[in-house]
Formats: structure tokens, C-alpha cells, sequence
């Protein structure tokens, strides 16, 4: 059961039947699955196991633990003891939410009027304020640089960034957008070639987790349900199906990809096509 835990899918299973603390159920589902479909069961050791009378999961949550880890190994043992309701695999706890955010690309060819570039950091923020609200939490700085290439030694090296203070946390990515792009006129300089942009989320918070004076401005609700039908359409009909004005559908400082690999198994018109002749 290729790298899910059994005790997982016997979960689900009796979900389905609608009766996981139901003993008997539970009793079924381990009478009725082959040892060979146990987590960490393979071949070789289904054969010793079938040797020693251990045919299901229902005999192998049975058989005594410390001969199986004497026989084979500590982790039989404890999925054994799993099978046998004593729990022995710790739960890992879920990631912490990110203090800063990123989001930085290469442009697709060198740019060196500012448009563009604005409309690259426009989508890089478009991007990191997903990954923002993703996780649930609220901005209070960002951070926006720009660069040229530093391995290039025929052309002239440029690097800066600006900090920019927003009026209150947020996650509308309309005032991140705003506050990122005008800061660029801050740090642009003509003449270079422009490799690079990076935009930086820093000083997160989650809702309700920082203090203020308390007549200093705050996140409009209106702006907070509106950043939820974002995230909804586009989780439902696709990444960019809306998406700031600023961000072009089809820029043309985009990443080179013409190298990169087809999504074979998650696009139906990237298939694999076999032609029989």
C-alpha cells in the first residue's frame, strides 16, 4: 500500500461503513485484508509471516509483538501493536505558519524600462499574497528589490530594495500590489539591464493576534470577504482566472520554458498519445 499508513486506510474504510468505533466492523476489515497489504509488509516477509500462521491483519494484529520485532523489526512490532489498538506512531504536528513570504523569478529576457518590471512585481505579489492568505495570516511590511545580472561581466551591476511600511496588516492583495509597484520608481534606475524582482511578505501575523491604538486604521471587512471569492474562483476555475489589472495574462518577460517538462498525469491535453501501427 504504496507509503500509506494501514492504519489510514482502515480509518477510511470504516469511515465509509460509517461505524469506525464499531469493534466488529473494525474486526471485518482486519479478517478481510491480506497481510501484504499492511504498511511495510513486502514480499520476503509476507512469505516468513505466512510460515508463522499470519495470513491477515487480523493475525498479525494477534501475534506477539516481541517475537515479531526479535524475528524482523521494531516496526513491525509497532504496526502490529497499531493493528492491536495501542498507539505507538506519534501524529506529526502541522507546520507552523511562515514568518516572511517570497516570491522572486528571472525574467525571460534582460528589461530595462520600468513597465514591465512593474507588471512582473505585480504578479510575483498576485502570488505571494495567495500563499498569504493560504496560511491565514496578515502583512505588515514588504519588502521589493530589483537586480541585474551578476554573472555577466560585459554588463553593469544594479542592485536594490526598498521597505515599505503598510497603514495596517492586511492581506488584500490590492493595497500589497499598490504599495509594491509605486516603491519601484523608488529603486529603478535607467540604463541598467534588469534581471530580476523580488517581492518579500515580512512581519506576519494571524488575525487577531496583534495589538493597536485604538483609532489606528484596519482591514475593511468588505476587503476581507472580497479576498475570499478571489481565492475561491481561482481555486475552483484555476490560478489567475482573476486576477489584478496589473497582471498580464501572457507577459513577455516570462520564465523561458520551453525546456520544461509536460504535466503528463494532471493535464488532460498534455496525455501521452501512443500511436499503434
Amino acid at each position: 500500500m504504496g507509503g500509506k499508513d494501514f492504519c489510514s486506510c482502515i480509518k477510511d474504510a470504516l469511515a465509509c461503513l460509517r461505524g469506525f468505533c464499531c469493534g466488529f466492523k473494525r474486526d471485518w476489515v482486519l479478517r478481510n485484508t491480506d497481510v501484504s497489504e499492511v504498511w511495510g509488509v513486502g514480499r520476503k516477509m509476507k512469505l516468513h509471516l505466512e510460515e508463522m500462521g499470519i495470513k491477515t491483519a487480523m493475525d498479525l494484529a494477534k501475534a506477539d509483538p516481541w517475537t515479531l520485532r526479535k524475528k524482523f523489526s521494531v516496526v513491525i512490532e509497532k504496526t502490529a501493536r497499531e493493528l492491536a489498538g495501542t498507539s505507538c506512531l506519534e501524529l506529526d504536528d502541522p507546520d507552523p505558519p511562515k514568518q516572511e513570504i517570497c516570491c522572486s523569478r528571472m525574467f525571460g529576457k534582460r528589461l530595462m524600462e520600468l513597465a514591465p518590471i512593474k507588471e512582473a512585481v505585480a504578479t510575483y505579489m498576485m502570488r505571494a499574497s495567495e500563499k498569504l492568505r493560504a496560511q491565514k495570516s496578515l502583512c505588515k511590511k514588504v519588502r521589493v528589490s530589483i537586480r541585474t545580472s551578476m554573472f555577466n561581466p560585459e554588463e553593469a551591476k544594479y542592485a536594490n530594495g526598498v521597505l515599505i511600511e503598510l497603514p495596517y496588516p492586511t492581506d488584500d492583495v490590492r493595497l500589497l500590489t499598490k504599495a509594491a509597484v509605486d516603491a519601484l520608481d523608488r529603486v529603478f534606475r535607467p540604463g541598467f539591464k534588469y534581471s530580476k524582482a523580488e517581492v518579500l511578505l515580512m512581519n506576519l501575523c494571524q488575525a487577531g493576534e496583534y495589538t493597536d491604538d485604538l483609532f489606528a486604521a484596519s482591514q475593511p471587512a468588505d476587503a476581507t470577504k472580497l479576498m475570499a471569492v478571489l481565492d475561491q474562483i481561482n481555486g475552483r476555475w484555476g490560478r489567475g482566472t482573476l486576477r489584478s489589472a496589473s497582471v498580464p495574462g501572457d507577459p513577455v518577460w516570462g520564465m523561458r520554458r520551453e525546456m520544461m517538462s509536460q504535466s503528463y498525469t494532471t493535464k488532460l491535453d498534455q496525455l501521452w498519445q501512443v500511436h499503434c501501427y
